[in-house]
This record gives C-alpha cells, sequence and structure tokens, in this order.
C-alpha cells in the first residue's frame, strides 16, 4: 500500500479479519469488512467533492459509526481530519471551521440545527440524509493514496479553558508511537470488547481507547455516558476495557446499582484527563478491578505518563515514562527538579505534535526547537521517578510565599463523605496575598466549618481553604476538566 497512515487500517484489519464485529452502537453491528467498505465509500464521496491531500474534514456528532467512517475515509485520500466538540456554540464552531479551512462538514442529525446556522462557514455541508444518499451511490473501489507517517492525521482542537481553542495538529507518525505506547501499557488483545462513551472529538477517547483497539482487531462499543447504563452495557456486551475521566468514574460509582454490578468481564479501567481523587481510584480497587491512571494532554497524542497495573499501588502518582516518550520535571531554570520538589512538566517523543495549526507563535511558545513540548502543568517527582501531577501553573495559589496547589486540597475534600464534588480557586487577600476557596457540591448536608475540621491534621494549615461556597454543579469541559476561569467569575473576588 502507498497508503501508511491511519487511513488505511480498515484495508489492513478488513484483510486480516474481515467477518469479526468491528464497531457496536444500539443494535447495530459492523465487522471490519463492512466498516472498511464504508469507510471507502466516504472516500470516493469525498473525492467528488474536491477534496484532496491535505484538505480539512470536518465531523460533529456523538460517537457514532459515522464518526469513524469520516475518519478513515478522509484518512484514506490524504485528508486531514478535524473532529468537532459537540458541547460548543455555534460562534466556537464556525471559528474552529475557518480556523482549520475545512471544506466539508459532516454532522449527526442531532446537531442539525447547528450544522444550518453554519452554512457559510464551509464550502460543503452533509446531513445523515445526505450523507447516506451519497453513500449508497458511491463506489467500493480500492482507494490507495499515497500518505507518509509525517502527513497531518487530524487537528484536535483543545478544550480552550483560557482564550481561543488551539488546533493541535497530529501527524500518522504521532499516532502510530501514541498506539505503540498505549500497546505496551496495556496488554490489548484481539477478543477485546471496548466501552467507548467518553467523546470520541477528544484525544483520550479516540487514540487510548479506539484506535488501539481497533489495531488489535478487537470491537468497540460506541455509546453516550449515563451512569446507569454504562454499568448495564458492560454486562450486556461484557466490556473488558473502558476510559473515563474521573467525573465519569465517580458518577457511575454513586450509580443505583453500582453495588451489586456485574463488572466480571473488565479486564482494565482506565482514568485521565484530569487530577484523579485516591478515593476514586480505591473505590474501584475495593471491588478488585485493575484501575490504572496516565497522564497526557492533547499535544502528545496523548500518551506521556502511566501507572501500569504492577505499580497501582502507588494510588495517585500518574506513573513513569511511556516507553518512546521520555519526560522530565524542570524547575523555574530549566534544570531537573529535585525529588520532592515542584516543577513543570516538559515532554519529548515521536507523539509530540509537530505544533498548532496556523499558528507559529503559539507553537513556538510551547515546543522549543529541539522538540520537547512545555506542559504548563505542575508535578513532583519521587526517588524512583513516579510522577505525582499537582495542578496547573496557572491555578497554583501563592500564599504567603508559600505554593498552594488546589488539585491537593480537592483530593483530601473529595474523601469527606458529604461532598459530591468540589474545587478550590484563589481569592485575594490584603495579609497572605492569596487565600483559598473551596467550592463544594454536597451529597449529604454539611456546614462550611465541618469541611474545614475535617481538612485540619490532613493537609498543612497554610493550604486549607479560608472560605467554603456551595454550588450545585460544577463546570466542566467535556473532557472533564474543571473550568476554572468559569468558577473564578462565579465564586472569586468579582463574583
Amino acid at each position: 500500500m502507498r497508503n501508511n497512515g491511519i487511513g488505511s487500517w480498515t484495508a489492513r484489519r478488513a484483510r486480516m479479519s474481515p467477518d469479526r464485529v468491528a464497531v457496536v452502537h444500539g443494535g447495530e453491528r459492523s465487522t471490519y469488512r463492512e466498516l472498511h467498505e464504508r469507510a471507502t465509500r466516504v472516500a470516493h464521496v469525498l473525492t467528488g467533492l474536491g477534496v484532496t491531500g491535505n484538505d480539512r474534514v470536518a465531523y460533529l456528532g456523538p460517537n457514532e459509526p459515522a464518526f469513524l467512517e469520516t475518519l478513515f475515509g478522509t484518512g484514506l485520500v490524504g485528508g486531514i481530519f478535524v473532529p468537532l466538540n459537540t458541547r460548543l456554540a455555534t460562534p466556537e464552531l464556525a471559528y474552529i471551521l475557518a480556523d482549520s479551512g475545512a471544506s466539508v462538514l459532516v454532522h449527526a442529525p442531532t446537531h442539525t440545527e447547528h450544522a444550518e446556522s453554519l452554512r457559510d462557514a464551509v464550502p460543503h455541508v452533509l446531513d445523515h440524509v445526505t450523507y447516506e444518499r451519497l453513500l449508497a451511490g458511491s463506489s467500493t473501489e480500492p482507494v490507495d493514496e499515497p500518505v507518509d507517517q509525517d502527513d497531518i492525521a487530524m487537528i484536535m482542537y483543545t478544550s480552550g479553558t483560557t482564550g481561543r481553542s488551539k488546533g493541535a495538529a497530529l501527524s500518522h507518525a504521532n499516532i502510530h508511537w501514541n498506539t505503540v505506547n498505549l500497546l505496551i501499557d496495556v496488554d490489548l488483545a484481539g477478543d477485546e470488547v471496548t466501552l467507548v462513551n467518553a467523546p470520541m472529538f477528544h484525544v483520550a477517547a479516540l487514540n487510548q481507547t479506539v484506535l488501539p483497539t481497533l489495531l488489535k482487531g478487537g470491537r468497540v462499543v460506541l455509546d453516550s455516558f449515563d451512569p446507569a447504563r454504562t454499568l448495564s452495557t458492560i454486562a450486556e456486551h461484557r466490556v473488558t476495557y473502558l476510559f473515563g475521566v474521573p467525573a465519569m468514574f465517580q458518577a457511575v460509582a454513586a450509580a443505583a446499582d453500582w453495588p451489586g454490578a456485574d463488572l466480571s468481564s473488565v479486564r482494565t479501567m482506565i482514568c485521565g484527563g484530569a487530577p484523579v481523587p485516591e478515593k476514586v481510584i480505591t473505590t474501584y480497587q475495593e471491588r478488585g478491578l485493575v484501575f490504572l491512571q496516565g497522564y497526557g494532554l492533547t499535544e502528545s497524542s496523548p500518551s506521556a505518563l502511566f501507572l501500569r497495573a504492577a505499580e497501582s499501588d502507588r494510588v495517585g502518582s500518574a506513573g513513569t515514562p511511556c516507553f518512546f516518550t521520555d519526560v522530565r520535571v524542570i524547575d523555574a531554570d530549566g534544570d531537573d527538579a529535585r525529588p520532592g520538589e515542584p516543577g513543570e512538566v516538559i515532554l519529548h517523543g515521536p507523539n509530540v505534535m509537530t505544533g498548532y495549526w496556523g499558528k507559529p507563535d503559539a507553537t513556538a511558545a510551547v515546543l522549543s526547537p529541539d522538540g520537547w513540548l512545555r506542559t504548563g502543568d505542575v508535578a513532583i517527582a519521587d526517588e524512583d521517578g513516579f510522577l505525582y501531577i499537582r495542578d496547573r501553573i496557572k491555578d497554583v495559589i501563592i500564599s504567603g510565599g508559600e505554593n498552594i496547589y488546589p488539585a491537593e486540597v480537592e483530593d483530601v475534600l473529595h474523601k469527606h463523605p458529604a461532598v459530591a464534588d468540589c474545587a478550590v480557586i484563589g481569592m485575594p487577600d490584603g495579609r497572605w496575598g492569596e487565600v483559598g476557596r473551596a467550592i463544594v457540591v454536597r451529597r449529604e448536608p454539611v456546614e462550611p466549618a465541618e469541611l474545614l475540621a475535617f481538612l485540619d491534621n490532613r493537609i498543612a494549615r497554610y493550604k486549607i481553604p479560608k472560605s467554603v461556597v456551595f454550588a450545585e454543579t460544577l463546570p466542566r469541559t467535556a473532557s472533564g476538566k474543571l473550568r476554572k476561569s468559569a468558577l473564578r467569575e462565579e465564586y472569586g473576588e468579582n463574583a
């Protein structure tokens, strides 16, 4: 094959295991042969619309087969896939379409209203009916456009918690090496049944679960997230592998059916996307489950650190570097921080993005000439090289000259039985410069004084927030990260 990118994966799998089930969605099942045929039809449709090498094709919709068909079909013609965050408002979607220069937008029936408003932002818009009609009349003749590993495969837009979203340009090589990293860390098998209910427009769901499973010839069960349905789907489909962000795993463990849920088929659960509270980890370990966590970001495709099964007793650690990724923790001078001292995490490896699409200045700000990526995340390494992610640099609270890492305080607060969710932000203080404020979602009635007393003797007193406010819910991105900027706006000094 002349196509050495991910667009060729369905063809390679179809010749190895054509009759294995590849994708399950609702009551429908597609084999690898059928998935490849559909992707080939998409490729011919895109060619008919004038899509050639490096042209961008966007997709807007939930986890469903058309997402994967468009991804692989785009890859077959050498195009660049642009998955869109379904939670974004129309102006935000229009910005991404313009920024990426997408020439085609494929969308699901659930997003017709959005798509209609975007018709002026992109030359070709394919709704579900048009998409199916064009595929039905399309060719199944093989497509084998030349695609090199260094060509861009997809542009994945960051969640944009501060400022405009930036598109991380990931090459076919980036995705290839990320997949290798994952398969070294997690022993996925050819009979894997992977539940995918985190949104595929985010890098972890797509690159840490879907693509590795399809490479191995397993099956992916596509769904949207619902805590109770997660438990029933695991039992019904005998799910062996799943990924989630901490908030998802917290919600599943809080579901009414959790105590009696049949989880006997599950071999591996991995968690990431935000600092993982210790209580979440132990809740699953107490059920005898292999609950692993890792650390990564969109810009690294996302693999960076992983805590492997044999090391899962190191609760709270994000692990050690993935096989083909190098990681350092550096101080303000750029030197390696000593064990136990916080510093910024920087990454290097073949999975690190080529840069931000169309933004050389933003790329230069985070990517050094020799390929080291500055993450903006703070971590501490122990004597054995295991890293503990503390927080985002911009979220660190400096109180009386001491650094307070909100994630550390949040982790302890999560252990109080009345706390369903929480976040800590900084507040100006005349004496200390800054002090912490906890925003808490209650599971049951509790007073602020009780929560502050709970923290005493569990963390240093200077880390204890000076105030507590209650909220019905906390704003999060689609990938589960707390939107600290929104919390500061609602509960901070100017609230």
